[in-house]
């Protein structure tokens, strides 16, 4: 348990096979990509961690100013993907756009899907 402002944060649920739910806004909600060059940059570090971490995603949608991923991880958590590739993402975008600081708001919202309950014959 980590202790942020004095109240304790609950530890992520996360094992190998878990699917979640994850959502990423900008801070203030501003836009966390600004051009083509943006999305295919994210993608391309997107696409290339889930390979190298055999975490599937089943579903994505980037907006400008946010963006929600359905993944089911491997043996890697869920925490160090979305580690990786936000704060590798924050600092690329901050050099090409020449600015500083944090991009996103908090730390990625996720929540974990239980499939047998959603698709009972999916398995």
């Amino acid at each position: 348990m980590v202790v942020v402002g004095g109240m304790p944060r609950l530890a992520r649920l996360d094992a190998p096979g878990i699917v979640h739910h994850i959502v990423i806004r900008g801070i203030e909600r501003r836009k966390i990509f600004r051009d083509a060059r943006d999305w295919e940059n994210f993608l391309e570090r997107f696409g290339s961690l889930l390979l190298e971490t055999k975490t599937a995603c089943y579903a994505w949608a980037l907006l400008p100013n946010h963006a929600h991923f359905l993944v089911r991880t491997s043996e890697v958590p869920v925490a160090t993907v979305m580690r990786r590739l936000l704060t590798g993402y924050v600092v690329s975008f901050n050099r090409r756009h020449r600015r500083h600081g944090h991009l996103f708001q908090n730390r990625y919202k996720g929540s974990y899907l239980n499939l047998l309950v959603m698709c009972p014959n999916s398995y």
